[in-house]
């Protein structure tokens, strides 16, 4: 395996900084785990240096507490130039940020924060690579949740090749360590789950293996009046990564 770091997981608490935290120890690297129940906050800036002292390598994976394009783009805006500041003054030499598969393609609602994410990072004095992830298993079930009423889930017509946080916590492993077999200097990768899938089609898995009656429906939605997700806008390119299992494998697992 490749040499040993200091990493700092920025956000390791969350959905997938607990999962990077766990996959990086693993692998013997010593991880700092960040967050504001450790004591960090990456917009005010509290316990950041300390967070940061002998640190080669930053991931960040927070993610702010809100969904409107504005708030969402505040906090990741600030927190990116937190971290560049704070690394920078600390020498550490890079920065891996999880962003997500098809950014390019939206011009506003969350994509754009974080598209604003990946620039300040670009634009700072410490490297970045950047990892472009598609949806989570575990996305599933949230939007299911938000999305009922009166028995029927209603979801956005969306095709994606969902992917487990795991395999994305591998896949920042992998980038660190130069195993993923792209180059060192590359700075945008992706990763993805194995085969494209539609949101109703994992939904309706997802109901049957819970044996809950809920009616899966599907149509437009008001936030994507481009129609990008149907038309494949949230879909890898062809040099990405794919790993991990299916949703129904990672289902029933």
């Amino acid at each position: 395996m490749a040499d040993e770091k200091k990493i700092t997981v920025i956000g390791a608490t969350g959905r997938l900084g607990s999962q990077a935290v766990e996959v990086l120890r693993e692998r013997g690297h010593e991880v700092v785990a960040a967050s504001r129940a450790s004591g960090v906050d990456v917009i005010t800036g509290e316990g950041l240096g300390a967070a940061l002292d002998g640190a080669e390598v930053i991931v960040d994976v927070a993610t702010g507490p809100s969904p409107d394009e504005k708030e969402a783009t505040d906090f990741f805006t600030t927190s990116a130039g937190n971290l560049q500041r704070a690394g920078a003054e600390r020498g550490v030499g890079e920065i891996v940020a999880v962003s997500i598969v098809g950014i390019d393609h939206f011009q506003g609602g969350y994509y754009a924060a974080k598209a604003a994410h990946e620039r300040v990072h670009r634009d700072g004095s410490v490297p970045t690579r950047l990892l472009r992830a598609t949806q989570f298993h575990e996305f599933v079930a949230e939007l299911v949740k938000w999305s009922t009423q009166d028995g029927t889930a209603y979801l956005a017509p969306m095709r994606t090749q969902l992917i487990a946080a795991r395999a994305v916590a591998e896949g920042i492993a992998d980038l660190l360590e130069g195993a993923d077999g792209r180059p060192l200097g590359n700075p945008v990768s992706e990763i993805a789950g194995p085969r494209e899938e539609t949101l109703a089609e994992v939904a309706k898995l997802l109901v049957a293996k819970r044996g809950e009656e809920i009616a899966i429906e599907s149509g437009d939605n008001p936030d994507d009046p481009e129609g990008l997700w149907p038309g494949g806008g949230l879909l890898p390119g062809p040099i990405a990564k794919l790993a991990g299992p299916t949703f129904e494998e990672w289902l029933n697992a």
